[in-house]
């Protein structure tokens, strides 16, 4: 019996400090804990596919690229694209990308707390 993949099922960020980031996740995008994340690490109850927060795996030094994650598309949807760009960019959130329309909706890009560029799309 050959096995099948589903999909992605689970994404995390290896983050330097993971109170300092889940912290930028709750109060910028509105994200909420779930209610069991794994010793260390933060997940949030975010559908259909959970996202977390998390220290380095070993081996693992953030400080040795320019920025994490290169290579890598994070997106988040939400109702209103235009709407969080906004209140990102007043917290003084670095903006990658201005907002734009694409076949996605409308969508932007912004520097997470540890360099991650996250992608943001819809309404």
């Amino acid at each position: 019996m050959t096995a099948t993949v589903h999909g992605p099922d689970f994404i995390a960020l290896q983050v330097r400090d993971v109170e300092a980031a889940a912290t930028f996740y709750e109060q910028h995008l509105g994200l909420r804990r779930a209610p069991a994340s794994p010793p260390g690490a933060v997940v949030f109850d975010t559908q259909p596919i959970p996202f977390a927060v998390r220290p380095p795996l070993p081996g693992v030094d953030l400080d040795a690229v320019a920025r994490p994650g290169v290579g890598v598309a994070l997106w988040f949807a939400t109702d209103d694209a235009q709407g969080l760009h906004d209140q990102l960019a007043a917290a003084g959130v670095t903006v990658l990308a201005p907002p734009a329309d694409s076949p996605f909706g409308r969508t932007f890009t912004f520097a997470g707390p540890e360099g991650y560029a996250v992608t943001v799309h819809g309404g």
